[in-house]
């Protein structure tokens, strides 16, 4: 069992999230799309398994080898690890999934069928994060996609301190997602109340 600790250490803090115009004119338009929803939770063991088998640049292998889907599944029926989800027209097209501790959420992996789709996904995560107080979301290893979206380093004190803080608040107990939780990015009540969360 290998154990990870980087220093720095790659975060997101949910209030510097970066959304670029064609980002945001991406989301304006998955929102007023019928059929384009956030899920949480839905289909969990698809969101991990598309994660371990798609294939990535500079990589010749997957470190989510299948003792690690069955681990993390079964972690995810505790009520711990979630998954974030972009769904079209019925199908799974995206998504991330990530441990969530106090009010600490734990990037782990994401990927993408679609353009973009992972992208919508993480936007999702960063609003529901902003409207449950959740101030940072662990990234561990610098990425320049990260960073295009507003990652940045902490050295590893600063991060500990932070860490202790967020271990120590309540943990979220509800894990939905609703169209109006767009509006922690700037889109109107029009744009993104037209879809909400259909979670199992």
């Amino acid at each position: 069992m290998l154990w990870w600790s980087p220093d720095p250490r790659m975060v997101l803090l949910v209030d510097e999230f970066r959304l670029k115009r064609s980002l945001r004119k991406t989301i304006a338009k998955f929102i007023r799309t019928p059929g384009c929803e956030i899920r949480i939770d839905c289909d969990f063991r698809r969101v991990i398994s598309a994660c371990a088998q798609t294939p990535r640049d500079g990589q010749d292998g997957t470190w989510i080898v299948p003792e690690m889907v069955e681990a993390y599944t079964a972690w995810h029926r505790l009520g711990t690890v979630h998954s974030f989800e972009t769904w079209v027209d019925g199908g799974l097209v995206g998504g991330l999934y990530g441990v969530s501790l106090g009010r600490m959420f734990f990037g782990e992996s994401m990927f993408s069928h679609r353009t973009d789709a992972s992208k919508i996904a993480l936007a999702a995560l960063v609003c529901f994060c902003r409207a449950h107080g959740v101030a940072m979301i662990d990234c561990q290893q610098r990425t320049g996609h990260l960073a295009s979206l507003g990652g940045r380093e902490l050295p590893r004190a600063e991060f500990e301190r932070r860490l202790s803080l967020a271990l120590g608040a309540e943990p979220i107990r509800e894990w939905t997602y609703d169209g109006s939780l767009w509006r922690h990015l700037g889109f109107s009540t029009g744009e993104a109340g037209a879809e909400q969360d259909t979670g199992p």
